[in-house]
């Protein structure tokens, strides 16, 4: 804002001294293109941090130490998985907060491009904002914000964080980022345990998983190896056409070998995401998860903060 009073000033003067000082226009002309950049930045990470608080003041901090008999109603294969996890004597997940990093690309044909991320999770009443930037070119970036809360979903992608390119929200979308949600439970995995999803055991290493919220229900195939990791996620989702939205098959796999401990929680760090496409199929996401902070929210200048003072996250039950 600053800046942009001192243009005016300085244009104000060129004006008046035309013909000596005409060629200041050019440099104002270049401050000008940074100072609407600015602004597109701060815009859009002022509306983020907005919503975040907003987000942040459905986490309940309950705390609930998790025991095997609340799996025993689970699947058996589920159960081998959420032992696998290690969640055992350690504290239910309510909230989450992500960081990634990866690349992803538009067409099939299109170029990579870079991205850094954050994604942040509630479990109570399910949700989640995911927050990237995604380097399309050295100097051209898109500002991006998928959002589903209250059952609702809302993707938003900003070409230089100012002129929107993408704005989805409406039924297909509530499905979309319902089951975004569901799949991306491997990386918090206690809320198989909510009841807004019912699972039943399809063979000895797959279930279906359907999850109900927000008057939106949708379902998919969780594979396991024989360890009882999770190795994929597959369901119909909606995939946006120009002609409208189709549904398509949707494949979410994971890198056997990626799993990771983060506070004692045994979690899966890379994972590829597919369309399986009537003309082949589109890898359009590679990502990876790079730290994953449990139970902890968002204060209002966006930053994290313990949500149980002078308790530390998964404390064994004794």
């Amino acid at each position: 804002m600053f800046a942009a009073g001192g243009l005016v000033l300085s244009q104000a003067l060129i004006i008046m001294y035309w013909p000596e000082a005409k060629f200041g226009t050019i440099a104002n002309l270049i401050i000008a293109v940074g100072i609407i950049l600015a602004y597109g930045s701060w815009n859009f990470n002022t509306t983020v941090s907005q919503e975040l608080k907003k987000f942040s003041d459905q986490v309940s901090p309950k705390r609930e130490i998790i025991t095997q008999e609340m799996l025993l109603d689970l699947p058996p294969v589920v159960q081998q998985w959420l032992n696998r996890c290690q969640i055992i004597g350690k504290e239910n997940i309510h909230s989450v907060h992500l960081q990634q990093r990866g690349e992803m690309r538009t067409t099939p044909e299109g170029k990579w491009m870079s991205v850094q991320a954050d994604e942040y999770f509630t479990v109570a009443a399910p949700g989640f904002i995911w927050v990237a930037d995604v380097q399309a070119t050295p100097l051209l970036h898109l500002a991006g914000r998928d959002k589903y809360e209250n059952g609702r979903g809302h993707m938003l992608i900003k070409l230089l964080s100012l002129y929107p390119v993408a704005d989805a929200k409406g039924k297909e979308t509530d499905q979309g980022t319902l089951l975004r949600y569901l799949g991306e439970m491997v990386w918090f995995p206690t809320a198989a345990l909510s009841n807004y999803i019912r699972r039943e055991q399809l063979s000895e290493n797959a279930t279906r998983a359907t999850m109900s919220y927000g008057g939106v229900t949708a379902a998919g195939i969780f594979r396991f190896n024989s360890t009882g990791d999770v190795t994929s996620f597959e369901a119909k989702r909606y995939y946006d056409r120009k002609e409208g939205a189709t549904l398509e098959n949707w494949l979410v796999t994971v890198d056997p070998n990626s799993y990771r401990e983060f506070n004692g929680i045994r979690v899966p760090t890379k994972s590829d995401v597919t369309w399986k496409l009537k003309t082949g199929d589109f890898t359009w996401f590679k990502l990876e998860v790079t730290d994953v902070i449990f139970n902890r929210a968002i204060n209002q200048s966006g930053t994290l903060k313990p949500l149980i003072a002078k308790t530390k996250p998964y404390e064994m039950a004794r």
